[in-house]
């Protein structure tokens, strides 16, 4: 019965889906790093110079003030006095991430399906045709049916 179980478990994780499935995960996580870094570290710094030097990071609503008063100069600052806060920057920031994130899925499941667009051959032209007359299937070619022998139109 264990055995059973096993072979099974191995079956279904060799399976090409499991391990493509596998691959897809480790590599999406991968390039989920490499976007946040590119919103946090490459477009918003610019965003927020074009915004007044505003550093969307440090982008906050202050809900309860933490054990010292504030105003707080930073987010860290904030967390560090146990202030609760809303980080409207960090939230902007996920957002632009994801918006990223969902674009290059959209263009690499267009480009996919173009490529499989391409792959598909037209069908074949039909090899046979059917005589108005007797219904019997007869070469496309044929100038008389071989069935009922009526002249057929081209």
């Amino acid at each position: 019965m264990i055995k059973n179980i096993i072979s099974e478990f191995k079956q279904f994780v060799m399976r090409g889906n499991v391990i493509d499935m596998a691959v897809g995960i480790i590599i999406g996580g991968a390039f989920t790093k490499i976007v946040n870094s590119m919103v946090a570290d490459v477009l918003m710094p610019p965003l927020g110079l074009l915004m007044g030097k505003v550093d969307f990071s440090n982008w906050f609503v202050v809900i309860k003030e933490g054990s010292q008063a504030g105003p707080y100069a930073s987010l860290s600052a904030a967390q560090a006095a146990g202030a609760t806060t809303i980080n409207v920057g960090n939230f902007l920031n996920t957002i632009i991430s994801f918006l990223i994130v969902a674009l290059c899925i959209f263009m690499l499941i267009k480009a996919i399906n173009k490529l499989d667009n391409l792959k598909k051959k037209p069908a074949p032209a039909p090899a046979t045709k059917t005589c108005p007359f007797c219904f019997s299937t007869i070469d496309i070619r044929a100038v008389k049916c071989p069935s009922c022998t009526s002249e057929l139109e081209k």
